[in-house]
């Protein structure tokens, strides 16, 4: 999948980000290092072929066992031309979502809510209009987008917000409740269940719904759920706060350059609330990796929640080959080894997260530019092995920012 299919289908992305096979089936195993081969060449080649096609810095870093490696290619800021550190911070988009679904399916396990229960039961009145009605939806189906909501980051006025007016709304604070309805103030995608499209809708709903059955704010109970018995230091909600705790490079974006080549403009501190509980989080390399093992390596839910994470629908012709559970998407790779992965898109930073199915394998990237890019290049690279071919234009500048800023 090349950036834009990824970014398209997740958000997520996946993503990385913005990710087929049966869900629950066990990947086949990476091919085994020789000795005296470096076994993150190819991955090397892929961050170097993302500067070269036009980012100005790539973060990486894989944990296999006990293994774990980290690089870096390109510059954390293009004045400086400081290097990006293993520490640096950034946002990460869409890979957001599965903190959100955790914490809900955390809440089911408690016997607090069901995943079969109706957005109204939660949100009554919440989801009405134009044909969206929210007695017919279900918890399940927001977190693997087959509700039919639409997608409030694709109104066309909000997508002017975003993009050519960012520079001049990047600080502005936008509610839930207003965010929804946008979105309900469209006609939905198709009937509940009877279809799949990314909707960011669908987790600002789902962080409103955390919100009503804990009555505490969602941001508490990631932080008190995963983020502190986890450990992850770096790993933070800024809510309506556009800052960026250090240390961090600069994030740049393409936004209101018109066509052509982009210039960079510097998106590091923005409003995250038009993401909220869809996309607002910042982390850095190490702390994804380590939320991931502990995700997908069933250490964050019990096994009954577990199945239900990585029960997967199909995302029909939007995601070729892959399918999507609830937050995170199972995607098989060349070389025969399954991914569960997802990708982020927002100003100026694109991020993926991956895990092989024991957890025991994962990875994470982050570009600080979000005009060109191949998050499928970077996991193909650290699972299979495979150096992107045709240099830097394998890797065409087809991330426009306006698709960045859908959140996946």
């Amino acid at each position: 999948m090349n950036a834009r299919t990824v970014h398209r289908a997740l958000a997520g992305a996946l993503a990385v980000a913005a990710v087929t096979g049966v869900a629950l089936t066990a990947p086949a195993a990476a091919a085994p290092a020789t000795p005296g081969h470096d076994r993150h060449a190819a991955t090397r080649s892929a961050m170097e072929s993302q500067v070269k096609a036009g980012i100005p810095g790539v973060l990486g870093r894989a944990r296999d066992g006990h293994d774990t490696w980290q690089g870096s290619s390109g510059v954390a800021d293009l004045t400086t031309g400081r290097q990006r550190l293993p520490q640096d911070r950034f946002r990460i988009g869409s890979v957001s979502k599965v903190f959100t679904s955790v914490v809900l399916l955390q809440l089911e396990a408690e016997g607090r809510l069901g995943l079969d229960d109706s957005v109204d039961h939660w949100l009554p009145g919440v989801v009405q209009g134009n044909g969206h009605d929210g007695r017919k939806i279900t918890v399940r189906q927001l977190l693997n987008h087959t509700s039919g909501i639409y997608n409030y980051t694709a109104d066309p006025e909000f997508q002017k917000l975003l993009g050519p007016g960012f520079p001049e709304h990047r600080f502005e604070t936008h509610t839930p409740a207003e965010l929804v309805k946008i979105a309900t103030a469209h006609a939905p995608d198709f009937r509940p269940g009877k279809g799949w499209n990314y909707s960011n809708t669908n987790y600002i709903l789902a962080g409103m719904i955390v919100e009503k059955v804990t009555g505490r704010p969602y941001a508490t109970e990631i932080t008190r759920r995963i983020i502190k018995p986890l450990g992850l230091r770096a790993t933070t909600l800024p809510g309506t706060s556009p800052k960026m705790p250090d240390p961090h490079g600069t994030a740049y974006t393409g936004m209101g350059a018109g066509s052509g080549s982009p210039k960079p403009f510097d998106a590091t501190e923005l409003n995250p609330s038009w993401g909220w509980a869809a996309g607002e989080i910042i982390s850095t390399t190490g702390d994804l990796n380590r939320f991931y093992g502990a995700l997908i390596g069933g250490k964050l839910l019990p096994e009954a929640q577990q199945r239900e994470l990585q029960t997967t629908v199909s995302t029909g012709k939007q995601m070729p080959g892959a399918r999507y559970g609830l937050g995170v998407a199972e995607m098989p790779l060349s070389c025969g080894v399954t991914v569960w992965s997802h990708t982020g898109g927002i100003h100026g930073s694109l991020t993926v997260a991956a895990s092989t199915a024991d957890g025991k394998h994962t990875a994470a990237f982050n570009l600080n530019g979000d005009w060109a890019g191949n998050l499928s290049a970077l996991v193909e690279a650290e699972y299979c092995g495979k150096a992107p071919s045709g240099g830097p234009a394998a890797l065409t500048p087809d991330l426009s920012p306006q698709k960045v800023m859908t959140l996946r």
